[in-house]
């Protein structure tokens, strides 16, 4: 299946790599594809950055340390 490239900024962009790499310009954007897709696999998805933070969050609180959570100190945050 042949890629072509349209773009003429991406074009140049793929030539300079190609010379910077002394590599063909498949070689040079299959690497760039490559690097990319490592890249993205290597992010937590969603899921994991929110479990992560929770993590965190939960690690930096103190539960003994608040107030009782009582109705008074329920009613002092609607005064």
């Amino acid at each position: 299946m042949a890629l072509y490239v349209k773009d003429p900024e991406v074009a140049r962009l793929a030539d300079k790599l190609v010379k910077i790499r002394k590599v063909s310009k498949t070689e040079a954007v299959r690497r760039a594809l490559q690097h990319e897709l490592e890249r993205e696999q290597g992010k937590p998805s969603l899921v994991e950055f929110g479990v992560a933070f929770c993590r965190a969050l939960r690690t930096k609180g103190n539960p003994r340390k608040g107030k009782p959570a009582d109705k008074a100190f329920i009613d002092s945050l609607y005064e």
